[in-house]
């Protein structure tokens, strides 16, 4: 009986959504479940032929819950899903994980959740409608959302201290890294023309890999500082030879305080791989991916809502590459990323916003970046122009 009636609640409750943050669908005896969502109505104005030009609607869902087992022990659980309205229309599984808070002696859960050093990229990841770079990408180990991932959290330090907290993650071969000499792959060839197999791309496979991060926050200055590392667990299937590893290691600090919030990070990526062909065929001596983040909003309260602008700064960029990686399409274009972002958000209330983006697009048509920021390629000099293009981010957000 009580399934049936939750089965009626929730589809009205849902269609009902009010000022909450969240629709509280059922609290008793120690049980309760919590439903939530966001629609996001928004495009990208740029240049035709730059990737994520156009519309870029989607919708979320989730669910959390938790269920009292002993006096120290609570169950829990979180699902999330999201779809794409736009012309692409991918839909996806955010989160799905499940474990077992324990107090002062931390959690343990198991499932599709975010990689342990997101927590710290998270610090810049708070643009209106841009950004994530450092943790949405195939080169930083567990810094994105990963599936098969066993996470041990602790955010008071065993009961000590209420200001410092630490995570320790393991991922079974999970969306952790394509390591940069695409070994984590498999290879993938189409027929040309003449019907000769040619390299089209590398099939999604990843390895074994575990992290770990800790956080402080500093009494009660509004500062935290965060560090993490995380590291791939050796061979992949399809590597022969001497193991090759992707490790990542990341550091950060904000401030949130009275209206106004900082935050810098600051990564760096090596790939153990001496004198190994990447996947475009050019060889590579251990190489590096470094990047850095800086980000400054302050909110504003006005008589309807509350107005955040913001500015930032994104670089990411190649180093401790071979002279041979630099063909005619690459020159010395070291960047993956480089932007200036200006933008606001306009809360009208807690569930309904207006947002505005505009990213200073600083790649040269040379980089790397412009490249993978390139939808259709154009003939002649520049075939990577139109990945070097500004873009203004425009949407509106509707959440429960």
């Amino acid at each position: 009986m009580k399934r049936n009636l939750l089965a009626v609640a929730i589809p009205a409750l849902l269609v009902a959504a009010g000022a909450n943050a969240s629709i509280e669908v059922w609290n008793k005896d120690g049980n309760k479940v919590d439903f939530y969502g966001r629609v996001k109505a928004a495009n990208h104005i740029t240049d035709r032929g730059q990737a994520g030009e156009g519309d870029d609607t989607s919708a979320r869902l989730g669910m959390s819950g938790q269920t009292q087992i002993t006096n120290g022990i609570t169950g829990y659980g979180r699902w999330e899903y999201e779809a794409k309205a736009g012309k692409n229309s991918n839909n996806e599984v955010r989160y799905a994980f499940a474990g077992l808070n324990f107090g002062d002696l931390g959690s343990f859960d198991y499932g599709r959740n975010d990689g342990v050093l997101k927590a710290i990229t998270a610090y810049t990841d708070v643009l209106p409608e841009f950004g994530g770079e450092a943790a949405n990408n195939s080169w930083n180990v567990l810094s994105a959302r990963t599936k098969a991932v066993a996470t041990y959290r602790n955010n008071n330090f065993f009961g000590l201290s209420d200001d410092l907290s630490f995570a320790i993650q393991y991922a079974d071969n999970g969306d952790n890294s394509d390591t940069f000499d695409g070994k984590t792959s498999k290879a993938i060839y189409e027929k040309d023309d003449a019907g000769n197999p040619e390299f089209d791309k590398f099939s999604g496979n990843s390895r074994e890999a575990y992290g770990v991060n800790v956080q402080w926050n500093i009494f009660d200055t509004g500062l935290t500082v965060g560090a993490g590392y995380a590291q791939t667990a050796g061979k992949s299937k399809y590597e022969e030879g001497e193991n090759k590893k992707a490790k990542t290691w990341t550091t950060g600090i904000k401030y949130d305080n009275n209206n106004l919030y900082l935050g810098a990070t600051y990564f760096q990526t090596k790939f153990n791989t001496w004198n190994e062909k990447g996947v475009d065929g050019d060889r590579y001596d251990n190489p590096k991916i470094k990047g850095v983040e800086l980000v400054a909003q302050y909110g504003i309260d006005l008589e309807v809502g509350r107005l955040t602008p913001s500015l930032a700064y994104v670089q990411h960029k190649l180093s401790n590459i071979e002279d041979e990686y630099y063909d005619d399409k690459h020159k010395e274009g070291r960047n993956l990323a480089k932007y200036i972002s200006l933008g606001a958000t306009y809360d009208l209330n807690k569930n309904f916003s207006a947002i505005v983006e505009y990213k200073f697009n600083l790649l040269d048509k040379r980089d790397t970046g412009a490249e993978s920021n390139t939808a259709h390629e154009s003939k002649g000099r520049h075939a990577y122009k139109p990945g070097t293009k500004d873009v203004l981010g425009v949407g509106l957000i509707y959440q429960f």
